[in-house]
């Protein structure tokens, strides 16, 4: 009978660091990776476009619910017990420089998430953690206090203590299920938005930073830079977005009225005088030569719409007040989604009213723990849910007993 201390099933980041800080804390447990795919550590060779974006600098325990739509109370305890700045100093201890980017990203120096994988592997090599490739796990069943894992054309194995860092695999879901856990059903996050009739195709690539965007007239507005795209909206602002109205879009269809304010320094007000008193000082000017707001100039003539050859003295009142409203209070009619397929995050995941986040555990059994995106968190686009992953991976890691 092949048996060990601890059976981490799911080779990703929360995994991965999970089994390193049960090792490092408890040098004499057994402890042992199985992975479905040919790879460890997959979704950190991809986050950041190929580069990691490990965490965020930004990140603070107080401030969780402005990053993660979900799981954010729970999170407020656990950050402070590994935060972002915990996961910077601790790759760095390891050799591994950083650097922060806009929005307080945190990237290796190489600009290569093999930096990552690289010092993460090294690690499991150290403490000497068996790692097992190409796993198909059929049944997971216990018997006498041991979880009894049944493989493909495999051994059995036994295991004390079992931790699911299987992510939005159905697998995981159904082994939470057998043990008695809920699981809210997963819809996709951090995805962009095709638009119907998209009446700024030509301006695909053109940047705005920053707007704010609302999704039909909720009061809640989030901010960021805008890409256009030909499909329709994406970057930043589109992303957050998304990650907060997940399930309310999936519930619509994603068909839902997008409203992108331009001009968020200003009000709908300020727009209107400031364009009424162009018209008093500059009268005979084009309102598309004047630009007055510093936009790029086929995306001030595209607003613009009709009006870009007319002179101020030629713009009715009611002309710039429609232009005023437009400025303020673009609206688009989102019919669909697009998501990040290498990158994919999903909403929703095992109950985590059903977890003790003092230590990871199962309520409903005991010795079964769960980590990263297999529980209902998830997180905005900028290194949130990777930090997810290495926060509930150090608490299950460093707080498990001694079988």
């Amino acid at each position: 009978m092949k048996s060990y201390d601890l059976i981490v099933i799911g080779g990703g980041p929360a995994g991965v660091f999970a089994a390193i800080w049960a090792k490092t804390c408890h040098p004499q447990l057994s402890v042992l990776i199985l992975e479905k795919s040919p790879n460890l550590l997959r979704k950190v060779s991809l986050s950041g476009g190929g580069r990691c974006n490990l965490t965020n600098e930004l990140l603070n325990p107080k401030t969780a619910g402005d990053f993660y739509p979900r799981g954010s109370q729970e999170l407020i305890g656990a950050l402070t017990r590994w935060s972002s700045t915990h996961t910077m100093e601790w790759f760095e201890s390891k050799g591994v420089r950083l650097k922060t980017e806009d929005g307080g990203r945190v990237f290796p120096v190489t600009n290569q998430s093999q930096t990552i994988v690289n010092c993460l592997l090294t690690e499991l090599d150290r403490l000497e953690i068996k790692t097992c490739l190409n796993q198909d796990i059929q049944s997971i069943s216990t018997k006498n206090d041991w979880f009894e894992l049944n493989i493909k054309e495999k051994d059995p194995l036994f295991c004390k203590k079992l931790l699911l860092a299987t992510g939005s695999s159905k697998d995981g879901y159904r082994w939470a299920e057998q043990f008695g856990h809920r699981i809210t059903a997963p819809v996709p996050s951090l995805f962009t938005f095709t638009v119907s009739s998209f009446a700024l195709k030509e301006l695909s690539g053109t940047s705005v930073n920053p707007v704010e965007l609302r999704i039909d007239e909720s009061a809640k507005a989030y901010s960021g830079a805008l890409m256009i795209a030909h499909f329709g909206f994406s970057g930043p602002a589109v992303l957050k977005l998304s990650a907060f109205y997940a399930r309310y879009l999936h519930e619509k269809n994603y068909q839902a009225d997008l409203i992108v304010n331009w001009l968020p320094s200003y009000t709908e007000k300020q727009i209107c005088k400031i364009l009424c008193d162009l018209k008093l000082d500059a009268p005979q000017q084009h309102l598309l030569a004047l630009n007055p707001f510093l936009f790029s100039k086929s995306f001030w003539k595209t607003l613009l719409s009709g009006q870009s050859d007319k002179t101020l003295r030629n713009l009715s009142l009611k002309e710039i007040r429609a232009l005023s409203a437009r400025l303020h209070a673009d609206r688009y009619r989102i019919n669909g989604n697009t998501a990040h397929k290498e990158e994919f995050v999903t909403c929703g995941g095992i109950d985590r009213r059903e977890i003790n986040f003092k230590n990871m555990e199962s309520k409903k059994k005991s010795n079964l723990f769960f980590v990263g995106e297999a529980i209902d968190i998830d997180g905005i686009t900028g290194g949130f849910n990777l930090q997810n992953g290495w926060t509930t991976g150090y608490i299950a890691g460093s707080n498990f007993t001694e079988t």
